[in-house]
């Protein structure tokens, strides 16, 4: 096991400054509760306070990760430990490297543009910003947690806010779409407890640190089924299929700030589970079911973009859209190299944003229309320039449009599967031709549902919708200009994260070695 990638390298912190960025939302939704939901006087205070604290914190995570994080180094840094329920082993601990640094800064952005797309919420508006600030909370301190039962209290914690968001504010079907996702989740949450819990008791030495955990560098049968127990539970949550079912529906119910969400972070931590655990963790046994990994990845690539022509509800398309995306961090996870690593990381930031630029543009056209039937909407383009304008941005960065992130993260993803000698040419070449196919098939769902609602024809009741507002623009224009930088200077996200990938693929390359030799010595 490569040294840097244990948590003893770094340097502990004296500060806490990532203590303050998890904490600061959770204060945030204790002070609201001091206001009243019916204090007329200032009807927008919940509102404000949310968005007021979430400044404050994603302006600290850009302080913190601009200033004091090396991005030089794959060593977590920024190190805090405080023993709190020593009984059970339970610590405050928290690091952050280039696996999570990315992300950390990715939700933090989502999070506060989502609070601010919340502008018009009037019902129970304490309940639901004080939600959006705990969800926050809880999603930076997944990414962040280097202790295994603080980061599971942390996964646990986030799945209440998203299924009240969904269950109080979402759509006809939303109590449906909200338990259906609790309960996917909430089982899937078995396997992840049963999978840690088993690894912090397989050594001499009770443990729940991550570090610890990753150096036992567990093998054999066990190790098959840890892996599986955490690939399961953290392939409902990416989604992989067939556990995405809860996805379709939990986007079509939910409002346009919880999509964004749900596809800009959510998301986006069942890939990060699954590097930190399942790849780092068990690197031997990664090794041998890469394979598989692929070949669920391109189940997901092909199959998420066949069900998306299906649909006649534009958030439920985009939502399908998403299964197929996801399915490329999977292909870039199974390459077991650095290009790979790299190229599911970027493609995991990449889909964040653009995905929460499609959702919230959608709710920005729903909010007018009062609909989202593909059927009933036509000719809203000469009537909401901007608005198709910004749908049509995100719809080709979604099909990945050259000089834009999606395809800067799928060619570096391609190029991590023809770039591994370990798979045979036949491997890779059937790997490359069918997951190219989702690439065919992408741009035709999507323009062809830009066509549906913004040409053909004029729909005579949807004439006279206003243009979004200057906040509304703010809010498309901060999630799709990262896209076009990133596009065309992929080097402002990969420098994150670069050290750590290029660490973890050393770390893979090394044990392929040792198994070599270990089958040599046997034959």
């Amino acid at each position: 096991m490569d040294s840097n990638m244990l948590i003893t390298a770094g340097s502990h912190s004296t500060y806490h400054f990532l203590s303050l960025i998890v904490l600061l939302p959770a204060l945030g939704a204790l002070i609201m509760q001091l206001f009243n939901d019916k204090e007329n006087t200032r009807p927008n205070i919940h509102r404000n306070i949310a968005i007021g604290f979430l400044s404050a914190d994603f302006l600290l995570i850009v302080i913190v990760f601009s200033f004091l994080f090396n991005k030089q180094t794959s060593q977590l840094q920024l190190i805090e430990r405080i023993s709190w329920l020593p009984a059970i082993g339970l610590e405050w601990s928290l690091g952050v490297d280039g696996l999570s640094a990315p992300l950390v800064i990715l939700s933090g952005l989502i999070t506060l543009l989502a609070a601010i797309a919340s502008w018009k919420i009037t019902n129970k508006p304490k309940l639901y910003f004080s939600l959006i600030l705990i969800q926050a909370s809880a999603q930076a301190l997944v990414f962040l947690s280097q202790d295994f039962l603080l980061f599971f209290l942390a996964w646990e914690l986030e799945l209440v806010p998203v299924y009240l968001l969904i269950a109080i504010w979402g759509g006809k079907r939303r109590l449906y779409a909200a338990t259906k996702f609790i309960l996917y989740t909430a089982l899937a949450s078995l396997l992840i407890l049963i999978s840690g819990l088993a690894l912090a008791l397989s050594g001499s030495e009770f443990t729940l640190n991550l570090s610890e955990l990753t150096a036992r560098s567990a093998s054999g049968t066990f190790a098959i089924f840890c892996y599986l127990g955490f690939l399961v539970g953290f392939g409902v949550k990416l989604p992989i299929f067939p556990l995405h079912t809860w996805l379709p529906d939990a986007h079509g119910e939910a409002n346009a700030p919880v999509s964004m969400l749900l596809a800009g972070i959510l998301l986006k931590m069942g890939g990060y589970a699954l590097i930190r655990f399942n790849v780092q963790m068990f690197p031997e046994t990664h090794i041998k079911l890469a394979p598989a990994l692929i070949i669920i990845g391109i189940v997901n690539v092909i199959y998420g973009a066949l069900n998306a022509f299906a649909q006649d509800n534009v958030k439920r398309r985009i939502a399908c859209s998403s299964v197929s995306h996801m399915g490329f961090v999977l292909l870039g996870i199974g390459a077991i190299n650095a290009l790979g690593l790299s190229g599911a990381m970027l493609q995991m930031i990449s889909h964040g944003l653009i995905a929460a630029a499609m959702f919230f543009v959608t709710g920005s056209f729903y909010e007018r229309t009062n609909t989202l039937s593909i059927p009933n909407m036509g000719g809203l383009a000469k009537v909401l320039p901007i608005t198709f304008a910004l749908f049509l941005i995100s719809s080709l960065a979604s099909l990945a449009l050259p000089g834009m992130s999606g395809f800067v993260s799928e060619i570096t993803v391609f190029l991590g599967i023809t770039s591994q000698e370990g798979f045979t040419s036949i491997f890779r070449s059937i790997t490359i031709l069918i997951a190219a196919i989702g690439l065919v098939l992408t741009p035709i769902y999507l323009l062809s549902m830009c066509r549906r609602v913004f040409f053909g024809p004029r729909i005579p009741a949807l004439a006279m919708v206003k243009e979004m507002n200057a906040r509304e623009l703010s809010i498309g224009l901060s999630l799709l200009l990262p896209t076009l930088i990133i596009g065309f200077w992929p080097r402002i996200a990969t420098d994150i994260f670069e050290n750590s990938t290029n660490a973890l693929a050393n770390t893979l390359e090394t044990q392929t070695l040792i198994s070599i030799s270990q089958a040599l010595q046997i034959s």
